[in-house]
Parts: C-alpha cells; sequence; structure tokens
C-alpha cells in the first residue's frame, strides 16, 4: 500500500484535479486551502443553478454534510444525481448524520445516490446505515473497532468504500481492510480536520483507479502532517497553519518514514 500512496500523491500533484467541494460553511477555507496544499485544485459551488455543471467540468465531487439546509441538500442531490450519471466519482461526509431526523433523512437521501467512497466517525456511519440517532454533535461515541465487523458488511452490501475515522482508522471495500495508526490528539481540538481528510480523499479519488487506495491515501497523509505539525506545536491555532505546510511539503521520503498503515486481512464472509 505504501508504494500506492506514493504514486498516488505524485499523480495529484502531476494532475492538479479539479475537486468540487459542496460543503460546510465552518470550514470552506480550511478544506480549499488544504486541496491547494496537496496539489489539488478546489472549486466550492453550491448554488443550484450550477452545480450540475460544475460536475461536468470536476474530476471528483466531495459532499459535506454539516451545516445543511433545505437549499443545499437540493444542490447535494442534484450534484450526486449528476455524478452518477457522468460517471464521476464523489465522496460523501455524513456530518452529524444521527443527531436530528432532518439531518439523517438528508444524509440517507444522499446515500441512495450511490458514493463512490463514505467516510465518518463510527456514529456518523452507523447512524447513516441503520437510521438510528447516535453520537453527540459531530464528535465519536463509538469504538471503530466494535464497528470494524458492520462496515465491512455495509461496504460490501453497498458497493463502496467506507471510511471511519477515530484514534485508529479503518478503510474497507468489503474485503480488503486497512488500519491507519497516523494522527495526532491535538487534531481533535481543530475544527474541521475530519472535513479535511474527506476533502483530501476526494483529490485522491480524482487520480486514483482504486477507491480504497484514495481513501487510505487521503488518511495516510492528513494523519502524517497532523503528527508532523504537532511537533513542539504550542496549541491547536499554530496546528493549523502547520498542517497546511507540512501537506505542502509531503513527499516521498515523508511517506517512507512515517506511514503506519496495516492490513488486517479480515472479511466477514
Amino acid at each position: 500500500m505504501q508504494t500506492q500512496i506514493i504514486h498516488a500523491l505524485g499523480t495529484v500533484r502531476e494532475n492538479q484535479p479539479l475537486v468540487h467541494n459542496i460543503t460546510n460553511s465552518v470550514v470552506t477555507n480550511t478544506t480549499a486551502n488544504a486541496l491547494l496544499a496537496i496539489g489539488a485544485s478546489p472549486i466550492m459551488a453550491s448554488a443550484p443553478e450550477e452545480v450540475a455543471d460544475m460536475v461536468g467540468i470536476s474530476n471528483a465531487l466531495v459532499i459535506n454534510s454539516g451545516t445543511i439546509t433545505q437549499d443545499t441538500l437540493q444542490s447535494m442531490i442534484l450534484a450526486a444525481r449528476t455524478a452518477g450519471t457522468l460517471h464521476k466519482p464523489w465522496i460523501l461526509d455524513p456530518v452529524g448524520a444521527g443527531v436530528t431526523p432532518f439531518r439523517r433523512t438528508g444524509n440517507q437521501q444522499l446515500l441512495e445516490l450511490q458514493p463512490t467512497i463514505v467516510r465518518g466517525n463510527a456514529s456518523e456511519i452507523t447512524s447513516l446505515f441503520t437510521d438510528a440517532g447516535a453520537g453527540k454533535g459531530v464528535d465519536s461515541s463509538n469504538s471503530s473497532e466494535s464497528t470494524l465487523h458492520f462496515i465491512q458488511e455495509k461496504a460490501r452490501e453497498h458497493r463502496m468504500v467506507i471510511a471511519v475515522t477515530g484514534a485508529s482508522d479503518y478503510v474497507t471495500d468489503g474485503d480488503e481492510v486497512y488500519k491507519i495508526d497516523n494522527g495526532h490528539p491535538m487534531m481533535t481540538r481543530v475544527t474541521g480536520t475530519g472535513c479535511t481528510a474527506t476533502a483530501l480523499i476526494g483529490a485522491f479519488l480524482a487520480v486514483c483507479d482504486k477507491p480504497l487506495v484514495a481513501a487510505v491515501s487521503g488518511l495516510v497523509c492528513l494523519g502524517i502532517a497532523g503528527e508532523l505539525a504537532s511537533r513542539n506545536c504550542p496549541g491547536p491555532g499554530t496546528l493549523q497553519l502547520r498542517l497546511l505546510d507540512e501537506l505542502y511539503r509531503m513527499d516521498q521520503g515523508t511517506i517512507e518514514n512515517f506511514v503506519n498503515v496495516s492490513s488486517l486481512k479480515r472479511s466477514c464472509h
């Protein structure tokens, strides 16, 4: 997997893919800068009058429901439908999926449009696939370990890649399973790190033939950047700026020295 991650990063840098984001208002600037730092080109557009056209010219679509409204939900649905029609890959980040009935229903409408990848914390993923309320806000209240069998089953059932992020991250396509142990606890003190992970995965999704590789690559690059940014870091304000610097500086040697990915070789067959 290490070789595939390095190749994927090189391809992002070479191709500078256009990534269309319909994301939440809290993190728009942060995720756009992260995409630029890793080597992609962001478009941040949510007007229903243009989202279909934006999907048409983009290489991948990122949908993040963090500050969802009825209007933005309709734009998200239109964009996702267009992506399906045009065979463009897209990723869903069902932020706080189980907190309110509106948020749960909206995210499930998006799930029905068959995203290529779904990324969330354990509570969000559980709520999305079970129609049950869970979690407190956008924090995870379940162990990712305890949901591993569940996400394998759902990934296979829905023919998609599911990434669950937490203290350790897990990525599966229903057959292969990877555990990622990159990152730093201070990252949880900066808003939008999960949203940034989703956006970065979107950049890799634009250039990778295998969505599984795209998901692992995005999470590894952000995790390593977080580890390096946290060194001698006085607090989360500084960390937020350093994360961008480390994403920009990410290269083959950095990945080789710091990647912490293991294949669990588990299956729920």
